[in-house]
C-alpha cells in the first residue's frame, strides 16, 4: 500500500470512528428524550441509514457533474461534507431538547400518534448529518479516481474505502463505550469527534488544492452528464471470480437491499434475545455492535486479501455459506446449553464476516469504480438497513419474538441458495444447503430461547412493541421477566417503598406517584391508604400482567381514584402540572442497567422536586451494587434535597432513601402504626405470617443507616445525564480492582 493509500485509508477510518460514535451517543440522547423503547432505538437506526442510503445515491450521481462544472476536486466536495457532520454534533443535542418539549402536548408514550410524531422529529434531528455521512463514499471514490484514472485500483476502490471504514466504526464504538463517555461525558465526547471531523475537512481542503481540476463545461442535463462519467459495465470483471448466473446487475441489487434489511433487523433482534446473556448494561450492546463490525472487517480482509491473489470467492459460496450461518444464534442461543457470552458473540462471527466479504464484493462488481455505480449499488443495500430496524421494532419482535424473528430472517439466505441449485443443476454446496435444512427444524421446534421463557414452567407471555414480558411462577415463587431478564418477584421490600414514605409525613397524604410499576406491589400498597395514586409504566404489556399477581387487579383497576399510565416517567412529569404527598421510584436491576441513570441522576431529582408537596416525600430504591455508585446516588440526591435518610430494606439487600425539601422525623413504631389505615396494615402483614405488625414495623424502622459513614467519597461523585457514573464504569473497575478499593453493596 502506496503512502497516498495509506492517508485515505486513515481519513476513512477516522471517519467511519466518528460515525459510529454519532451513533451510540446519539441513540443514548434519544432514549432520554423519547423514551428507553424498542420504537425510539429502531428510528434512530433507520433515519441513520436513511442518511446514509440518500447521501450515497446523490453524491454518486452529482459529484460527476459538479467537479465537471466547477473544476473543484472532489477531496473538497469531500471536506465540506466532514465539516458538515462535525457541526451536527452541537446541533442535534438541541434539536433532541426542543422535539422533546414539542411532543409533550401529544399525550402518552403508547399512543400512536406520539410514536410517528416522535418518529419524525428524532428524523428531522439527526438526517442531515447522516447524508453528508452516506455521501463520503462516493465523493471519496470520486477523488481515488482523480488521482488514479488508471484502471486497477480505482476498481475496487470501495473496498478500500468499506475496509477503512470498517474498522474505524468498530474502533470508534468500542472508544466510545469503554474510554470516552466514562472519562468526558456525552457533550464532550461528541466536541471530540466533531473536531476530528474538522481535522479531516482542513486536510481535505489542503489536498484539494493540489488536484484542482481545470474547468470543463458540459452541454446538456445534469442526468446526461452524471451519465457521461459512469463507465460501461462489463458483464464481470476478471478481478472478482463469480459464476454468470450472479453477474446480473439486477439480482445482484436484490441481494445488496436483502442482505441490508437483513443484517440490521438480525441486529435489532440479537440486543433482545442476548440480553439475558450478555446483561442489560451499555456494554452489552457495544460489544453486540464491536463484535459485528469486527467480524464484519474480518470479513472485507479476507475479500481484499483474494482480490490481491486474483480470486475471490463466488457469490454461490457465500450465499451457501450464509444459508448456515444465519441459523447458528438461534441454535446457540438456548438456555439448556448454559450459553456464555463469548458463545453468544462468537454465534455471530460467521454470519457477520460473510457478509462483510458479500457486500463489498458486489458493490465493486456493480460499479466497478464508478462513483455513481457504487453509490447506487451502496443506496440500494443501506434501502434495506432502513426497512431492517423498522420491521424489526414494529412488526417482528411484537407479533414473533425473538426466536421466530431469527428464524424468518435467515430463511431468504437458504431461499437464494435453493435458487442457485434449481438455476445451475450444481451440487457441490448441497451438504451446506441439508445443513442449514437441518439447523432450520432445530431452530423451530427443538429451540427454545430466554426471551421467550426458555424453560421456566406455567408462563404467561406477552408481547408489544417495547418488550416481551413473561410472567411465571405460583404462589410467592412468582416473578416477572422483562425480555427474558428477571426483574422483580413478590417480596415485601415493594411493599415498605410504599408504606414508609406515606408513614413518614405527619399529615395525612392525599396522593402519590409510583415511576415503573413493575408487578404493582407498591401500586396496590399505596391504595391501601385509599388516596389518589397514579402509577407510571414504560411498557404497556406490565399493565396487562397485574392481574397475574394479585386476584384483585380488577377491582383496583376500577377504582376512580387509580390510574396507570404507559410513558417514560421523566416524560411524564416534564408533562404534568399535578404534584404529589410521595413519588416513589423503583429503577429496573441491576442499578447498572443502561438508560438507567435517568431515574437516579441530579436533573431527574431537580424534576422530581418541582412535583412534590410542600412536605412531600421521595422514595427512591436502590437494589445494592457497587459502593461507588451508593456513594453517587447519595451525593446527587443530597444536591437536591436537603434533607436524606436511608434504610436498609428488611430483607437485608437494598436500601430505601427518603428525601425532602421540608424537615422530617423517623417515626416511632407506636406513630406509624398510628398513622396507617386498617386496609394498609392488613397489606403490610400480608405475606409476614407469624409475626405481629409491631415487630415487623420496628424491624423496617430499625435499619436506618448514617449518610456520613456511606459518604466515603468526595462530592464530584455524581450521576448526572451527561456523566451517567452508574452505566459507565469500565475503566473505573479495572483500576479499582487493581489497588484493592473495589466494593460490592448488597
Amino acid at each position: 500500500m502506496s503512502i497516498k493509500h495509506r492517508i485515505l485509508f486513515f481519513m476513512f477510518f477516522v471517519s467511519g470512528w466518528c460515525g459510529l460514535l454519532y451513533q451510540v451517543v446519539w441513540v443514548r440522547m434519544a432514549f432520554a428524550a423519547f423514551g428507553i423503547i424498542t420504537p425510539v432505538f429502531s428510528v434512530v437506526i433507520s433515519v441513520f441509514m436513511l442518511g446514509l442510503f440518500a447521501g450515497s445515491w446523490l453524491g454518486g450521481r452529482w459529484i460527476g457533474p459538479l467537479t465537471a462544472k466547477t473544476g473543484i476536486s472532489s477531496i473538497t466536495v469531500y471536506g465540506v461534507s466532514e465539516l458538515c457532520i462535525g457541526l451536527g454534533a452541537f446541533i442535534v443535542p438541541k434539536l433532541f431538547s426542543l422535539g422533546a418539549a414539542f411532543l409533550l402536548p401529544l399525550g402518552n408514550m403508547d399512543s400512536l400518534r406520539y410514536l410517528l410524531f416522535s418518529g419524525a422529529v428524532i428524523s428531522i434531528s439527526i438526517l442531515p448529518w447522516c447524508l453528508c455521512m452516506g455521501a463520503t463514499f462516493p465523493l471519496m471514490m470520486a477523488f481515488v479516481k482523480e488521482a488514479e484514472p488508471s484502471r486497477g485500483f480505482h476498481e475496487t476502490s470501495f473496498s478500500f474505502l468499506y475496509l477503512a471504514n470498517v474498522l474505524g466504526a468498530m474502533c470508534g464504538t468500542a472508544l466510545t463505550a469503554l474510554v470516552l463517555v466514562e472519562i468526558c461525558g456525552f457533550s464532550h465526547t461528541l466536541r471530540i469527534a466533531a473536531l476530528f471531523n474538522f481535522l479531516i475537512a482542513m486536510f481535505s481542503f489542503r489536498l484539494g488544492r493540489g488536484f484542482r481540476r481545470p474547468f470543463e463545461p458540459q452541454l446538456g442535463t445534469a442526468t446526461q452528464m452524471s451519465n457521461a462519467v459512469a463507465p460501461a459495465r462489463p458483464a464481470a470483471t476478471s478481478c472478482i471470480d463469480d459464476v454468470p448466473t450472479w453477474t446480473s446487475p439486477p439480482l445482484i441489487g436484490v441481494i445488496l437491499f436483502t442482505t441490508g434489511l437483513i443484517s440490521m433487523a438480525m441486529e435489532v433482534v440479537w440486543t433482545r434475545a442476548f440480553a439475558p446473556v450478555l446483561s442489560t448494561t451499555i456494554y452489552a450492546f457495544a460489544a453486540l455492535l464491536t463484535t459485528y463490525l469486527f467480524a464484519t472487517w474480518i470479513g472485507s480482509c479476507f475479500y481484499r486479501r483474494h482480490l490481491r491473489k486474483g480470486h475471490a470467492w463466488t457469490t454461490a459460496k457465500l450465499l451457501a455459506c450464509l444459508a448456515v450461518f444465519s441459523f447458528l444464534p438461534i441454535a446457540l442461543n438456548d438456555p439448556r446449553l448454559s450459553s456464555s457470552r463469548l458463545v453468544v458473540l462468537l454465534s455471530i462471527i460467521p454470519i457477520c464476516a460473510a457478509l462483510g466479504y458479500l457486500t463489498p464484493k458486489l458493490i465493486d462488481q456493480y460499479s466497478l469504480g464508478s462513483p455513481r455505480s457504487a453509490g447506487r449499488g451502496y443506496a440500494l443495500n443501506i434501502l434495506g438497513c432502513i426497512i431492517g430496524p423498522l420491521l424489526a421494532g414494529y412488526g417482528l419482535l411484537p407479533w414473533l419474538g425473538a426466536r421466530f424473528s431469527m428464524v424468518l430472517l435467515a430463511t431468504p439466505f437458504l431461499l437464494f441458495y435453493a435458487r442457485h441449485l434449481v438455476s445451475n443443476r450444481e451440487a457441490k454446496y448441497a451438504g451446506l444447503g441439508v445443513l442449514s435444512l437441518a439447523l432450520l427444524l432445530v431452530s423451530v421446534f427443538v429451540n427454545v430461547t430466554y426471551e421467550d421463557g426458555g424453560l421456566f414452567p406455567n408462563k404467561v407471555v406477552r408481547r408489544d412493541y417495547a418488550a416481551t414480558i413473561i410472567s411465571c411462577g405460583e404462589g410467592m415463587n412468582k416473578g416477572l421477566l422483562v425480555n427474558g431478564i428477571q426483574i422483580t418477584s413478590l417480596t415485601p421490600i415493594t411493599k415498605l417503598m410504599a408504606h414508609l414514605p406515606l408513614a413518614f409525613r405527619s399529615t395525612r397524604p392525599q396522593s402519590a406517584l409510583d415511576i415503573c410499576f413493575g408487578m404493582g406491589t407498591t401500586f396496590r400498597s399505596l391504595m391501601s391508604w385509599d388516596i389518589e395514586v397514579t402509577a407510571v409504566e414504560l411498557v404497556p404489556s406490565v399493565k396487562e400482567a397485574f392481574g397475574y399477581y394479585f386476584g384483585d387487579a380488577p377491582t383496583l383497576l376500577r377504582n376512580p381514584k387509580s390510574r396507570i399510565i404507559i410513558d417514560d416517567g421523566r416524560r411524564f412529569l416534564n408533562r404534568t402540572a399535578q404534584k404529589f404527598d410521595v413519588i416513589t421510584i423503583d429503577p429496573p436491576p441491576p442499578v447498572e442497567t443502561a438508560g438507567s441513570s435517568l431515574l437516579y441522576s441530579q436533573e431527574f431529582y431537580e424534576l422530581v422536586k418541582q412535583h412534590l408537596t410542600s412536605n412531600g416525600i421521595l422514595q427512591q430504591w436502590f437494589p445494592g451494587g457497587e459502593e461507588k455508585i451508593l456513594v453517587a446516588v447519595i451525593n446527587s440526591l443530597t444536591k437536591v434535597f436537603p434533607y436524606v435518610k436511608m434504610y436498609r430494606s428488611i430483607e437485608g439487600r437494598g436500601v430505601h432513601f427518603l428525601a425532602a425539601t421540608q424537615p422530617f422525623q423517623t417515626p416511632s413504631s407506636e406513630e406509624m402504626i398510628a398513622r396507617m389505615p386498617a386496609a394498609a396494615r392488613t397489606d403490610l402483614m400480608e405475606w409476614f405470617h407469624g409475626h405481629d405488625l409491631k415487630t415487623v414495623v420496628n424491624a423496617a424502622l430499625s435499619h436506618q443507616i448514617g449518610l456520613d459513614k456511606s459518604a466515603l467519597q468526595s462530592d464530584n461523585i455524581l450521576i448526572s445525564d451527561d456523566r451517567p457514573f452508574n452505566e459507565y464504569f469500565f475503566l473505573r473497575r479495572q483500576r479499582d480492582r487493581l489497588t484493592g478499593s473495589h466494593r460490592y453493596l448488597n
